[in-house]
């Protein structure tokens, strides 16, 4: 079976200023976590997924290097902030990480020992929890900006929250992540590798995924994510939320579609089912 979208890391200079936009936008986006290896991130979690709003900390020197087999999620969170606000990284979900990451070494995709990593947390009712993720990461030669890693959840009741997935705007899961590159076809063999899928989409324009879809178009090099997609019941009532807070958006077809320019390097879309 397809593999689903876990969640997308979206790096913003300012964390609480792009809270504060999301929460504009309708979406319910949780407090504030602090990772000991030097990043800090809030939460906007759907039905099956999740959007990772993600910052370096206050302490640079807690993020640890990349070296032979480790990939530093920290350091390349922090790299691509240097660039620029944005998407830098697409997470499908995994059953078995340490089995994945074997898969992408056979592949030729990657070769890096899987991460393993437990945080505490709480319930809305303030019940204290621990959630618990193992990782392994992939690289695409031709997409250097763009990171790709699967996830397992270890506690996965513990980390689904249906209070937290109760959006104003009505957002129920990722429909789609956006890859722009200057030969958008160059990256399909990858991304069939890595979603662990056979089909392409219509005239080679992506992947699909279990509920979802990897979307290619072409652009400037390099190649790097610019957006995603959301699904929401209607797209009326987002429209006059929008135009209520003062935010501009666009009409194209089926679609309301937030400019990346506004919207923290990230250009949103959101469509109904």
């Amino acid at each position: 079976m397809a593999r689903r979208i876990d969640h997308l890391v979206v790096g913003v200079r300012d964390l609480d200023a792009a809270a504060a936009f999301y929460a504009r936008l309708g979406f319910h986006v949780g407090a504030r976590n602090r990772h000991p290896w030097g990043t800090q991130n809030r939460l906007i979690q759907f039905g099956t997924s999740f959007l990772e709003l993600i910052t370096v900390g206050d302490d640079p020197a807690a993020i640890p290097a990349h070296a032979p087999r480790r990939f530093s999620f920290g350091a390349f969170v922090r790299d691509a902030l240097e660039r620029r606000d944005g998407i830098s990284m697409l997470v499908l979900d995994s059953p078995d990480a340490a089995a994945d990451a074997e898969r992408f070494r056979a592949a030729g995709i990657g070769d890096f020992e899987p991460f393993f990593f437990r945080r505490h947390g709480r319930r809305p009712d303030g019940e204290a929890i621990e959630v618990a993720f193992t990782l392994a990461f992939a690289a695409d030669a031709a997409a250097p900006e763009a990171g790709f890693f699967v996830c397992q959840q270890h506690r996965p009741e513990n980390f689904w929250n249906a209070a937290f997935q109760r959006h104003p705007n009505g957002a129920r899961d990722i429909a789609a992540v956006t890859l722009e590159a200057p030969d958008p076809t160059a990256h399909l063999g990858f991304l069939q590798a890595f979603a662990g899928v056979s089909e392409i989409l219509d005239n080679g324009s992506g992947v699909p995924l279990n509920g979802s879809r990897i979307e290619l178009v072409t652009g400037p090099a390099p190649a790097r994510f610019t957006g995603f997609a959301v699904r929401v019941p209607d797209l009326a009532p987002v429209a006059a939320r929008l135009r209520s807070e003062g935010i501009a958006f666009d009409m194209e077809g089926s679609q309301l579609l937030v400019a990346a320019a506004a919207a923290f390097g990230t250009a949103i879309r959101f469509e109904t089912a």
